[in-house]
């Protein structure tokens, strides 16, 4: 147990000494009395015309923590307790170990609790290992073959492996602290948990990614690689077992934690009478601006200050039912191109821990409804489909994305050559209308918004900026509907989980809800050992 002392200000830049010092002084304490600490979150604030950080600071303190904070009477002071693993409860037996289908955050985090707990889950994960999909990715980037099973979508890590490492998310769950100490525990740095707008980075990201698969092994755990579910086998409507090229692995109880990108998986648990709905998405294109003109947007005169991070942003604008909004946002990043499929062009967005690129991008995605698509609970993947065969064709083959600069997009003339903004989409790419690409109501949110952006952030919206389209996997366009059991509606010892089923959108809350899966598992089954 802890104790955090919010709203300690200070000029930027600033050293953890000085703000441990400010904390202190707070709470008239001295070092004997709370001896040891660390910034527990920092921000910025640029109001006022002036430059400060904001922390909050954890301190230890030598005393009782509790009566301290209950004395002190202060919003700002309160208690911070460490956070707990779940503990089993449930008294079923287990034959065989639990499965997790699925290698990205959800089936990560679910597998790495069931394993410290005692259940010795078995993992399979139909993409590579961690360096043979470095491999295969590099490859495509550098114009070899997409490798359908091994790309940006699948592999170790999922497709959460090769983003920013964003750990912001808007979900208030206590299993937040959970996910960040255990982050921390396999080796994230404590400067990117400790921003107001966390990151890690995908080059950092990859080898926490590794060592936690080592952990599940070392605790009796399996994680098999390049290992596709390719059914379930079921009897009078319970799980019994799974469907792999090899044969069939027998189990009681799975958590389906299979990706936004598991077309193929999503039609055959259709079609095996695993319930599921269409659900709202968001599609549009990467956005490329300088990094620096961003940053003279956001910081103004302190623009290059030592110390301070790469600016970011979040914009959104909503008009007559309908949003746009920015997403996925990474400073100094590359736009990377992310089909999992033959014939289709996909885009993303990631960034290194420094974030040291010429580039900022993000996608600048328009809501999209079952009313814009149509109502079958696969409608939204063929939607998707469509648009990245349809780019694909466009920019000529060879998964080359189509770009238009924004002066253009927004005149609705093609554009003929670049300004200062060159892409960075690695596939090549070529000049084309994005009108051709993206349905019309996108198109018109995109041209209604571009202005808006351009007034919150100056150049948002300026001649030369680079739009790469299509961004179409935004998020799951289905869900694999659930109780509040989290077991399915009509598979019993199913437990649809994460993005893929669409219940978290980001690596922090795919985490929380594969912990959340591994909880009903536990509070139904006993541990194997």
């Amino acid at each position: 147990m802890s104790i955090l002392i919010s709203d300690i200000r200070l000029p930027f830049p600033f050293g953890e000494e000085e703000a441990l010092l400010a904390a202190r002084r707070k709470c008239s304490l001295n070092r004997d009395s709370a001896p040891s600490g660390r910034i527990h979150r920092q921000s910025l604030d640029l109001r006022h015309g002036r430059l400060r950080a904001i922390c909050t600071v954890e301190l230890e303190l030598a005393g009782d923590e509790a009566a301290f904070v209950q004395e002190k009477n202060d919003p700002a002071v309160r208690l911070r307790h460490a956070p707990v693993l779940p503990a089993p409860s449930g008294e079923e037996r287990l034959n065989v170990p639990p499965v997790i289908v699925g290698f990205g955050p959800a089936g990560m985090f679910a597998a790495l609790i069931l394993a410290r707990r005692g259940y010795r889950p078995v993992v399979l994960e139909r993409g590579a290992e961690m360096k043979e999909r470095d491999r295969a990715v590099d490859a495509f980037f550098s114009g070899g073959a997409l490798r359908e099973d091994c790309n940006i979508q699948f592999g170790e890590g999922g497709a959460g492996a090769y983003s920013d490492g964003k750990l912001t998310t808007r979900i208030g769950d206590n299993r937040c602290e959970l996910v960040t100490e255990i982050l921390r525990q396999h080796g994230a740095p404590e400067d990117a948990l400790r921003a107001a707008k966390p990151h890690i980075g995908t080059d950092l990201l990859k080898g926490i990614v590794v060592s936690i698969r080592s952990e599940i092994r070392s605790l009796g755990g399996q994680v098999r690689f390049e290992t596709p579910m390719r059914g379930l086998l079921t009897r009078n409507g319970a799980l019994r077992g799974l469907r792999l090229d090899g044969g069939e692995l027998p189990c009681q109880t799975a958590v389906l934690a299979i990706g936004h990108s598991a077309r193929d998986s999503f039609s055959t648990l259709l079609e095996q009478g695993v319930f599921m709905e269409p659900k709202p998405f968001s599609m549009g294109v990467r956005a490329e601006h300088l990094q620096e003109e961003i940053d003279r947007a956001l910081y103004g005169k302190y623009a290059g200050t030592p110390g301070l991070p790469p600016g970011e942003y979040t914009l959104s604008h909503r008009e007559n039912g309908r949003g746009c909004y920015s997403f996925c946002m990474c400073p100094g990043g590359q736009v990377v191109a992310a089909a999992s499929e033959q014939g289709g062009v996909v885009t993303n967005g990631m960034s290194y821990h420094a974030r040291a690129g010429r580039n900022a991008n993000a996608a600048l995605c328009v809501s999209v409804g079952p009313e814009d698509y149509g109502g079958g609970p696969l409608d939204g993947v063929a939607f998707q489909r469509r648009l990245e065969r349809g780019a694909f064709a466009l920019a000529g083959g060879g998964f080359a994305a189509p770009v238009q600069l924004a002066g253009d997009f927004l005149a609705n003339r093609p554009t003929k050559q670049l300004g200062r903004v060159t892409p960075t989409y690695p596939r090549g790419w070529q000049f084309c209308r994005l009108d051709e690409a993206l349905p019309p109501f996108v198109c018109e949110m995109l041209r209604r918004a571009l202005p808006r952006f351009g007034a919150k952030i100056r150049g948002y919206d300026a001649p030369d900026a680079v739009l790469t389209g299509v961004e179409t996997r935004t998020s799951s366009p289905v869900r694999i509907t659930r109780g509040e059991d989290l077991y399915s509606l009509t598979v019993s010892g199913l437990i649809p989980c994460g993005e893929g089923a669409g219940y978290a959108g980001g690596i922090v809350s795919a985490a929380v809800d594969g912990i959340r899966a591994a909880e009903a598992i536990m509070a139904r089954w006993k541990p194997l050992n």
